[in-house]
Order: structure tokens, then C-alpha cells, then sequence
């Protein structure tokens, strides 16, 4: 009997779990994204529409090292519930809010779920998943995600329409304690943990970044810069060719990339990281083109549903590649690199398209023209450089 096949008789339970809670904490953070730059515009800031999703990165991303680094000495589990219970506290927070900084700090300090949570989760799987089959359940793990994300927007649209802007930040924080409600029961899969204590948040510089990953986050930074872009100016562009409902593009989206996450992953395990790599960049790039040309409701859909089926595929890709190069006793800091460099890409992504966009529908083609030029160097990135042999994507970036 294989050895994944013995992992999942013994981790049946954890793993679903894992996977339902995934997909609670997903569609809590999801639920608000596409009402956030009219809430913003009631705050009057509707000139920093791209710092939405910016801001959020920036802690993501500065909070990497420490969820990394803490999901290898304290365990997994307290990272992923450390994540779900900032969701829970910002999203009863917004209610509350009555200016622009207000709103922009509660957005920074929203950021460390996500920089938390995922990091606990992708280093838990490594732990219950053996390599040769790690990209099918990164896949699976990414579907939960998925389907969070592709759920939220839609459930945070209806709400908000029908019971208004606090109710939908009130499911969000529900669906946030749930996640934490089932992550407490799951069983800790780190070996080696130690008890919290301060000394733990001093990061050294063996902390910041994992070397052995480099080629994935380098590839991850410039394929999520597309990312960021989409997720500041998608609402604008689909108002711009009359599509009327926000979450629409974001369901779209994430339904695009839901149905080929498995497909991805699994492919990855079988013909090799690099060589799926080439082709989802290269998906990317084509939808970022169709999106820059877009004139109609249509067209528009197509090419985030194009961009979507990429970026499905080289998520899942990109955590199992990473996971497969990082030393066994720093999972978290070889997924925590992997993450550091995709909200980057994110942060850099918004902001740099918010002001070029400038609240000008003209400026649209030109974001996503330059968001299609980036992933299209990393296709050629993947094309030039590539590993060797499928083994030794295993062991060297």
C-alpha cells in the first residue's frame, strides 16, 4: 500500500478538516473585498483604492518570517488559529470606523491573517503528505481555499445588498470563529515544538528567507503582481462594461481557478513542477491580455476566467515545489519565503496599478498590458532555467 494511501487512512479526519476550515477562512477575508472601495469611498478615500490591498500585504508579508519560524517551534496549529482570530477581531471592527486612517490601520493589522494562517496550514500538510503526491493535496487544500473564495464574495454581496455593510462584516467574523472552533480539535503534527515565549519573535537572518526556494518565489512575485492588480481594479473594469454586481469578476475568478487547482497539482507530481509552470504562466499572461482589451461583459469574463484557470494551476504547483526543496525541519520558512515573495508581488501589484489607473477608465489597458508582460517573464524565466530532471526539482532550486 503507498505511502499516501497510509497518510490518509491515518489522517483521514485532520486533513478534511484542515481543508473546511480553509475554506471558512477564506470566505470570511474574501466576503468583504468586493465592498471595500465603495466603503472606502463612503469614508471619502476613494483616491487610495489602491492601498486596499497593498496595505494588506505589507503585514502579510512583514509577518512571514514569524509565522514561519513559529510554525516550526511552537507547532502548526497555533499559527493557523493565531490567523482565523485576526479576521474575527478586524471584521467586527470596520463597523465601527468613521475615517480613512482608521480604515487603512485596521487593514494593516487585517494583514496578519493571512500571513499567518495559510503558512500554518500549506507547513501542516507537509507533514501528513508525502512529496510525490504533495502537489494533488496542495491542490485539494487549495480548493477549500477556493471554494471560500470563490463563496465569499457572492454570500458578502447578498448580504450586504439585502441587510447592509454591518451584517456582511458580522458573517465575516462568524465564518472566521468557526474555522478556529474546528482547528482546535485537530491533532498537532509538528514533533519537535517548544513553548511560546517572547525570545521567539526575535528574528535572526536565517529567519528572513529560505535560498533553497528561490526560483519558486521568484516566479510566484512576478505571476502575483497580476494578482494584485485584479483584485484593486476588477470592481472598477466590470462597472466600466456594465457589469453590475462586484462580486461577479471574483467568483468568476476563483470558479476558474477551482477547476483545475486538482487537475494542476496532480500534473505537477507527475510531469514535474517546472514544465506545469510554463504552462500556467503562460495562461496568465494570455488572460491579463484579453482583460487590457476587454470592451464588453463578455470579454471581460473570458479573460479573468482565462487568468483564473492559470493562476489555479501555479498555486498549488508552486507550494508542493517549495515544500519539496525546504529543509524537513524548516517547512514553515521555505513556505513563509514562498509567501513573503507573493504578497509582495500582491502589495506591489495594488499599488502600483492604483496609480496608474488614477481613476481613469482609460488607464485600465495599460495595468493589465504590464501585468501580462511580468508573467510572460516568468514563462520565459521557467523556459530558460528550468530543473534538470523531475528529481532534481526535489532537491535544488
Amino acid at each position: 500500500m503507498s505511502a499516501l494511501n497510509t497518510s490518509e487512512r491515518t489522517y483521514r479526519r485532520e486533513f478534511w478538516l484542515l481543508c473546511l476550515s480553509s475554506l471558512l477562512f477564506f470566505g470570511s477575508f474574501n466576503m468583504i473585498v468586493p465592498e471595500l472601495p465603495s466603503y472606502l469611498t463612503h469614508l471619502g478615500g476613494a483616491e487610495y483604492k489602491g492601498l486596499i490591498i497593498s496595505l494588506f500585504t505589507v503585514t502579510a508579508m512583514l509577518s512571514r518570517p514569524f509565522s514561519g519560524k513559529l510554525a516550526d517551534r511552537i507547532g502548526r496549529k497555533p499559527v493557523i488559529i493565531a490567523g482565523s482570530a485576526v479576521c474575527l477581531l478586524c471584521s467586527l471592527v470596520y463597523p465601527i470606523l468613521s475615517s480613512v486612517g482608521a480604515f487603512f490601520l485596521l487593514r494593516l493589522l487585517h494583514g496578519f491573517s493571512t500571513g499567518f494562517t495559510p503558512t500554518g496550514q500549506s507547513a501542516y500538510l507537509s507533514d501528513v503528505i508525502p512529496a510525490k503526491r504533495r502537489g494533488e493535496a496542495m491542490g485539494l487544500l487549495g480548493t477549500a481555499g477556493t471554494l471560500g473564495s470563490a463563496s465569499g464574495p457572492a454570500i458578502g454581496g447578498v448580504i450586504a445588498n439585502n441587510f447592509g455593510l454591518d451584517w456582511m462584516f458580522y458573517c465575516s467574523s462568524l465564518f472566521a470563529l468557526i474555522a478556529i472552533t474546528i482547528v482546535v480539535n485537530l491533532k498537532e503534527t509538528a514533533t519537535e515544538k517548544t513553548r511560546f515565549r517572547l525570545g521567539l519573535l526575535k528574528i535572526k537572518r536565517h529567519d528572513l528567507f529560505e535560498p533553497r526556494v528561490l526560483m519558486p518565489c521568484l516566479i510566484m512575485a512576478l505571476c502575483a503582481y497580476a494578482y494584485g492588480a485584479a483584485f484593486t481594479l476588477l470592481p472598477d473594469f466590470g462597472e466600466h462594461v456594465g457589469i453590475r454586481n462586484k462580486g461577479l469578476l471574483f467568483t468568476c475568478l476563483t470558479i476558474a481557478s477551482l477547476t483545475v487547482r486538482l487537475i494542476g497539482g496532480k500534473a505537477s507530481d507527475h510531469y514535474g513542477r517546472a514544465n506545469v509552470l510554463k504552462v500556467s504562466s503562460f495562461i496568465i499572461a494570455a488572460g491579463m491580455l484579453v482583460i487590457a482589451f476587454a470592451a464588453t461583459p463578455l470579454q471581460l469574463i473570458s479573460g479573468v476566467f482565462l487568468y483564473g484557470l492559470g493562476q489555479g494551476i501555479t498555486s498549488p504547483t508552486l507550494l508542493a515545489w517549495s515544500t519539496d526543496l525546504s529543509d524537513t525541519n524548516h517547512k514553515g520558512r521555505g513556505i513563509a519565503s514562498l509567501y513573503i515573495f507573493m504578497e509582495f508581488g500582491i502589495g506591489i501589484g495594488a499599488f502600483a496599478s492604483g496609480l496608474i489607473y488614477s481613476n481613469q477608465t482609460g488607464n485600465l489597458p495599460v495595468v493589465f498590458i504590464i501585468c501580462s508582460s511580468l508573467s510572460l517573464v516568468a514563462f520565459l524565466y521557467v523556459l530558460i532555467k528550468p530543473a534538470t530532471s523531475k528529481h532534481k526539482e526535489l532537491v535544488k532550486p
